[in-house]
Formats: C-alpha cells, sequence, structure tokens
C-alpha cells in the first residue's frame, strides 16, 4: 500500500473549505494526520466541517477570511502560524463564479468580482503563503492552486470564469519555477465537472443528464477523487511534481468525442 506517512503533522490551510471541493480536501488531509485550518466566509458551514474533522479524531481549526482582501488573507496566515508556530503548504481553492454571456456583455463590475477572488485571491494567497512557508524553513513546502477545466481550454460565454482561471494557472507555472531552489512545489488541479452543492436541488435526472453531456465516462466527479489527488500533491511522493497543471475531468481536456460505430461490438458482449 502507498505510504501517504510524510504529510502526517504538516499544517496547511484550505481556502473555500466549507463544502465542495475544498470540504472533500480538507477532511482527506485531516484523515492522514495533518493540521487543517478551514477557511471560508460561510462560518456556520466551516465551524461544521470542523466538527466533522474532529469527530474523527483529525485536528481542525477555523478562520473566516475573504480571499479577495488583502488584510483577511494576511490574517488567515499569521492565524495559522501563530496557532500552529508553522505553515508546510496552502491550498487555494476559494472561487466564484459568473453568469454566462458574451465577452460584450459583462460590466468592469461583473470582472472585479469574478477576477478579485479567482485570480486575485489565489495570487494573495500565494505570496503570504509562500512567505510564511519560507519562514517556517518547511522541508516539504507546497502551493495548490484549484484552477478548472476553464484554466486548460477556452468556452463561449465563460470569458470571466475561464480569463481567471487561466491566470491560475500561469501563476502556478511561474511560481513553480521561482521556488523550485527552495524545495516548495507549486501545482494547480484542473476539475472538471463535479457532484457538489452547485447542484442544489435539482433532481437526480436532470443531473444525470448534464453528466452524460459534459463527462466523457457520463458521470460526475466525486469530490473526495480531488481530495486524493490533492494528498497526493502535499506528499513527499510528489516532490519532483511541479509546475503542473494536472486534469481532473475523466479526459474531458483531451479532446473532442467523435462518435463512431465499432468494427466488433461482441467484444463487450
Amino acid at each position: 500500500m502507498t505510504d501517504f506517512s510524510s504529510v502526517r503533522n504538516k499544517v496547511v490551510i484550505i481556502t473555500g473549505a466549507a463544502d465542495g471541493l475544498g470540504e472533500a480536501i480538507a477532511q482527506c488531509y485531516a484523515e492522514n494526520g495533518m493540521k487543517v485550518i478551514v477557511s471560508d466566509v460561510n462560518m456556520e458551514k466551516g465551524f461544521r466541517v470542523v466538527e466533522q474533522i474532529k469527530s474523527k479524531g483529525g485536528e481542525a481549526t477555523f478562520v473566516k477570511a475573504d480571499v479577495s482582501k488583502e488584510e483577511e488573507v494576511k490574517e488567515m496566515i499569521n492565524f495559522a502560524v501563530k496557532t500552529y508556530g508553522r505553515l508546510d503548504g496552502i491550498v487555494n481553492n476559494a472561487g466564484i463564479a459568473a453568469s454566462n454571456r458574451p465577452v460584450h456583455e459583462y460590466s468592469v463590475q461583473e470582472f472585479e468580482k469574478v477576477t478579485d477572488v479567482d485570480l486575485k485571491g489565489v495570487f494573495l494567497g500565494m505570496k503570504y503563503g509562500i512567505e510564511a512557508i519560507l519562514k517556517s524553513k518547511s522541508s516539504g513546502g507546497f502551493i495548490i492552486n484549484i484552477a478548472s477545466l476553464a484554466g486548460l481550454l477556452g468556452n463561449s460565454s465563460m470569458g470571466l470564469y475561464t480569463s481567471s482561471k487561466h491566470g491560475v494557472v500561469g501563476l502556478t507555472k511561474s511560481a513553480a519555477l521561482d521556488y523550485a531552489p527552495h524545495n516548495i512545489t507549486v501545482n494547480a488541479i484542473c476539475p472538471g465537472t463535479f457532484r457538489t452543492s452547485i447542484w442544489g436541488e435539482a433532481p437526480e435526472e436532470l443531473v444525470q443528464d448534464y453528466a452524460k453531456m459534459l463527462s466523457p465516462n457520463e458521470r460526475l466527479g466525486d469530490p473526495k477523487e480531488v481530495g486524493h489527488l490533492a494528498l497526493f500533491l502535499a506528499s513527499d511522493l510528489a516532490r519532483y511534481i511541479s509546475g503542473a497543471a494536472i486534469s481532473i475531468d475523466a479526459g474531458s481536456s483531451a479532446g473532442k468525442i467523435t462518435p463512431a460505430k465499432w468494427s466488433h461490438p461482441e467484444i463487450l458482449d
């Protein structure tokens, strides 16, 4: 069995960890012995995640932070260092979506709202997180930025979100080169379509219809799958991986599906 003991006792901040992918990463990290700082703007849900982690024997604390605000990000980092005496990693997961429309119909205010969280928020987390990791002299420092399939491919009517996530990938690649000499890995995870709270109370039939349309393997991703990838990237097993934008999308980013009849379909019988 693969050994993830190298992550034990590492101190990590996860932004946007009150639900969805961030919560799944927090749970996975805590289950493997990491000291998790759950950060989010939603205090009620954030504390719920912390209590769930503690009920399973894990270690976690909560700090409220809006990643678009520099002072709040600085306070978040300082809270982690004050609480645990160090910082080994940060997962910049917090993000918001934008309405779908052509570029010329977006307002400047919409542009600023999306980029302040999805791009500036990642930059601030990296800036102050990396400073703390360097000061901690971590032997296994890591940064994981949650980008998107939209950070790898263009998409009509998604110009704001797509450009922000492309920016996250660019920051990731450049920072990987900046901090390679200091043994800090910097990677991006680019998820496709996952089963999170974004689906709300949508009927299961509708969700399945969208899964068949959006995913090559006709299912939505499980947030735990992103958690497992994030765990690998935080471990010593991945110390030679940096500057990567890793898709986790059932092959959506591989290209376009062209339907074709098999010459020998009986192989499936």
